[in-house]
């Protein structure tokens, strides 16, 4: 095993979406990305396209390396042994992106939780549970690297009622995992965060942009406020590189207010703007440890 001195990075679930925008901003700033996902080249086409294969391409065209690793990370062996490969490829993890997540069919279906059915539970196995796993099996190899950042990627449904509470659980969950995960890992330089993101211009979303009456309706100031993927990649850049980092470990932040802070901006100068007025504050880690 030999220890590169390029920074390297695991990006889940980014054959697509957020975690497709945040590997080629990675891949931007020169680092290793390994793109994870079950899309794959011969697998399955999904409906809105994508492949671990082509974001892998996507970050060596945007002047980083993409390795395309297909990984279930519903499946623990799977995700062990996608850690096993990068320290025994690379020597060192810089950066870890908990992002993939499942979303159930009826995430967004109006009405209580005890109409839908039990499907809606995948997302705390695939966006809460996955998220440990993979720390757990990257922890080692970043506490050996140092330097290091895990960033978890969630939302304002950690607060507020969002998709009912199936989703607010998971989201408030991967928060307080953030929170906890920074008190053991703050002394082997390892920053831990969770970040709020806002609405996202995603291949899921596309369709609510295209609809004419868009920005009418009581969504219409999400939308004219969106995020792109790539803006919330160029944050996480950002805030690796940023040497106030370990100051920011284990806070759950606002993606726009931490882009603001840092100087990051949309690649047209755009500035998306904090929503915390209009959805709230992020939850404050507490001082007391209790061992």
């Amino acid at each position: 095993m030999t220890k590169s001195s390029e920074r390297v990075a695991v990006v889940t679930g980014s054959s697509r979406g957020v975690g497709k925008g945040i590997a080629i901003a990675l891949g931007a700033g020169g680092a290793t990305v390994y793109v994870t996902g079950r899309s794959h080249q011969g697998g399955k086409e999904h409906p809105l396209g994508g492949t671990v294969e082509s974001t892998a391409a996507a970050v060596t065209e945007a002047g980083g390396h993409g390795i395309a690793v297909t990984c279930d990370h519903s499946d623990d062996d799977q995700v062990h042994e996608l850690f096993q490969r990068v320290e025994q490829e690379q020597g060192r993890l810089d950066i870890l992106v908990n992002n993939a997540t499942a979303v159930p069919r009826e995430l967004a279906k109006p009405g209580p939780f005890w109409e839908k059915s039990l499907d809606l539970l995948r997302i705390l196995d695939v966006g809460l549970r996955s998220h440990y796993v993979a720390s757990y099996f990257a922890a080692p190899l970043m506490v050996h690297t140092g330097g290091g950042l895990i960033v978890f990627t969630s939302s304002y449904g950690g607060r507020v009622y969002m998709h009912g509470p199936a989703y607010g659980a998971g989201k408030a969950g991967i928060d307080k995992m953030a929170m906890d995960m920074a008190v053991d890992l703050r002394d082997h330089d390892v920053a831990s965060v969770s970040l709020w993101l806002g609405f996202v211009r995603t291949e899921r979303n596309e369709p609510l942009f295209q609809h004419p009456d868009a920005m009418k309706g009581p969504y219409g100031k999400f939308l004219a406020n969106a995020e792109s993927p790539e803006f919330i990649g160029r944050v996480i850049e950002a805030l690796h590189r940023d040497p106030q980092r370990m100051k920011r470990s284990g806070r759950v932040l606002i993606a726009a207010e931490l882009a603001e802070s840092l100087g990051v901006r949309e690649a047209d100068g755009g500035q998306p703007k904090s929503n915390r007025r209009t959805l709230g504050a992020p939850p404050e880690p507490s001082p007391v440890i209790v061992r």
